[in-house]
């Protein structure tokens, strides 16, 4: 391995309004390397990210490419220079097959984009059908698609931004052995992830990121997962606080026989799902994107109506063909997956958002906001979940991931629910916020409450659930009691093993 960094930043800034992303980035990555950035939501590693793949541009600092300085004003000159990012969010159609996908940004004929899909997959092990629709493919096949189309660029670096978010176990044990054979060839790799024992295993170099400011350079190798999330915070770690398990009480939440057909054409179709959520469990759904969970969430919440209204019985009342409101009326409240349009307006204010869920806490008289009662529940929500943000007033929109998915959950939490439903809980929230979120959610549990969590974090089921359950292609495997399973065994359902 070179030690003349393929990449290197120096000094490089990068300011929104008032909000100082990046300060003073020095990052160099050599040939050969698999480079971590760790970082808290809010840290500036996607920005930086984004400067260095053209989609942003620096403020100041300088940024140079083989001991070159360049001026890189859109993504096609980061692929002209040889590097290639994955996305987080897949940027696939899924109306179109793999080749079609692929030749968007690599040109060439079909015949020869198939046979070097084939040949590439055969030798990284990332094979996958060119001519298969990309609605048909699983999300790790998806994600095979997103390298495959960056290597055909012959990249020199290769970004990728939480590239195991989505993957069972199996799937992230292949997308490793791939990565490593990129790096055999001199390929470099930047490796985003919040997933810390990934990066210990992956990685022989990690920059730390806090407050936008670059506050280590370490071998992750060299340090345990506690270490490393410490230099990432600057603070010793929280503790989940509650471990032991409560009696379970009276069910709460019974779905019976329920399916549904798929809304559109990409959508899933529910079967015959059957679940008893009881007061004082943590029922846990893992799956793979795609396979349901947002149909389920979306009957369970009321946005969707059942056929029948005993298919979803809350606290003894059938309540399948009731609307939302109705619902949280009996006890009843929902964390979605989309913190912003449906789990905040993010136009408005986050007073005004705590008003959508949280009204009948005494924030309307005759049909008058209560504005002081209004900004006093807000401000007990952003102290107490340790909101990141100026104040009751700043908007939702403007705030970053992870802070918003605190004021969310944080105010579905003071409405003190019977039962709760929780989508992708801990979603891009980095490690020390992650177990704060936990820890809230053992804490409801402690006190009787009936919560249902529909997570693709495996860690994160195991660690906070008492029963788990894999939902596959529309269907809900039998329940699986955390403390007689492993991670393996659940990974088995997720990529379809027979209930």
């Amino acid at each position: 391995m070179s030690d003349q960094p393929i990449l290197n930043l120096t000094g490089v800034s990068k300011r929104y309004g008032t909000v100082q992303a990046n300060k003073a980035i020095d990052l160099s990555v050599k040939p050969g390397s698999i480079h971590a950035v760790l970082g808290e939501n809010g840290a500036g590693k996607s920005t930086l990210m984004k400067l260095i793949y053209g989609v942003e541009h620096p403020d100041e600092g300088i940024i140079y490419w083989n001991g070159e300085p360049v001026h890189l004003s859109r993504p096609s000159d980061a692929q002209a220079l040889g590097i290639g990012m994955v996305f987080q969010h897949f940027s696939l159609f899924e109306t179109l097959n793999v080749v079609q996908n692929v030749s968007l940004m690599v040109p060439g004929k079909t015949v020869d984009l198939a046979r070097k899909i084939n040949e590439l997959g055969e030798r990284f092990g990332l094979t996958v059908d060119p001519n298969a629709m990309v609605h048909t493919l699983s999300v790790g096949e998806r994600q095979r698609v997103e390298i495959i189309r960056c290597l055909l660029l012959n990249p020199k670096l290769l970004i990728l931004d939480e590239p195991t978010s989505v993957l069972p176990p199996q799937s992230v044990k292949l997308l490793f052995e791939t990565l490593r054979k990129l790096q055999v060839d001199g390929t470099a790799i930047l490796f985003i992830s919040h997933k810390l024992e990934e990066i210990r295993e992956l990685c022989d170099e990690a920059t730390v990121l806090r407050g936008g400011e670059v506050t280590g350079l370490v071998d992750p190798r060299e340090h345990d997962a506690l270490a490393l999330a410490q230099m990432m915070i600057g603070r010793e770690m929280p503790h989940l606080g509650v471990s032991t398990s409560v009696v379970p009480g009276e069910t709460q939440l019974r779905i019976s026989n329920l399916s549904h057909p798929r809304a559109t054409r990409f959508g899933t179709t529910l079967e015959n799902i059957n679940l008893d959520l009881r007061a004082g469990q943590i029922i846990g759904i893992a799956g793979i994107s795609g396979n349901g969970q947002q149909e389920l969430a979306a009957l369970i919440s009321g946005e969707i109506r059942a056929h029948q209204p005993d298919m979803i019985v809350i606290k003894k009342q059938d309540v399948g063909c009731l609307g939302p409101m109705q619902r949280r009326e009996l006890g009843f409240a929902f964390v979605p997956e989309e913190r912003l349009g449906r789990g905040a307006v993010p136009e408005m204010s986050l007073a005004d958002n705590s008003l959508l869920t949280a009204h009948q806490k005494g924030m309307l008289w005759r049909g008058i906001i209560k504005r002081k009662v209004e900004k006093t529940f807000t401000r007990r929500c952003i102290e107490q979940f340790d909101v990141r943000t100026p104040g009751p007033d700043a908007e939702a929109g403007a705030m970053s991931g992870g802070n918003l998915q605190k004021f969310i959950l944080g105010r579905e939490i003071m409405l003190s629910p019977d039962v709760m439903l929780v989508s992708q809980p801990t979603w891009g929230v980095d490690v020390g916020a992650a177990t704060a979120i936990r820890r809230r959610l053992l804490e409801m549990r402690s006190q009787g409450a009936a919560i249902l969590v529909i997570s693709e974090e495996l860690e994160e089921l195991f660690e906070i659930c008492d029963v788990l359950h894999v939902l596959h292609e529309g269907r809900l495997s039998k329940a699986l009691p955390v403390a007689e399973t492993t991670a393996e065994k659940v990974g088995t359902f997720m990529l379809g093993a027979k209930v």
